[in-house]
């Protein structure tokens, strides 16, 4: 991404930005106080069409501006702990974003067919071009 790690991070701190970054993510309905401390959550809905769960996902770790992983929520289809590494570009200025979503719970198993690895990456793929746009906001913000 061609800004900074900070302004990712912050990107991902906001957690009014997860109804438009995350695909398949309708709107946040509640925020804790305390967000984004580890063990703080936010409670969303999700889903595709009149299909919608409301669930919560919450901080496993953070560390600002290299590090954000949360165990998301969409049950009863699935949970998976998403983890988001910010590296810096000292070259071109920008972060090198590594996202990784492993599912775990009753459905985990689904993440072993190849349709689902396929329908994920490019779902994932989406969801940070959206978060790009949102971080060159908040870069945009810091200057």
């Amino acid at each position: 991404m061609p800004v900074a790690p900070e302004a990712v991070w912050d990107a991902l701190a906001d957690p009014g930005g997860y109804g438009y970054w995350v695909v398949g993510s309708k709107r946040i309905r509640d925020v804790d106080a305390d967000w984004p401390a580890v063990g703080s959550r936010f409670h969303h809905r999700v889903g595709v069409g009149p299909l919608t769960i409301d669930d919560h996902s919450e901080i496993v770790e953070a560390y600002r501006p290299r590090l954000w992983r949360m165990r998301v929520k969409g049950r009863p289809a699935g949970t998976a702990l998403v983890t988001l590494e910010m590296k810096p570009r000292p070259a071109d200025g920008g972060t090198l974003v590594r996202f990784s979503e492993n599912p775990d719970g009753v459905f985990g198993w689904l993440s072993l067919n190849p349709a689902t690895h396929v329908f994920t990456l490019a779902r994932n793929a989406e969801s940070l071009a959206r978060l790009e746009e949102l971080a060159l906001i908040q870069e945009e913000r810091r200057s």
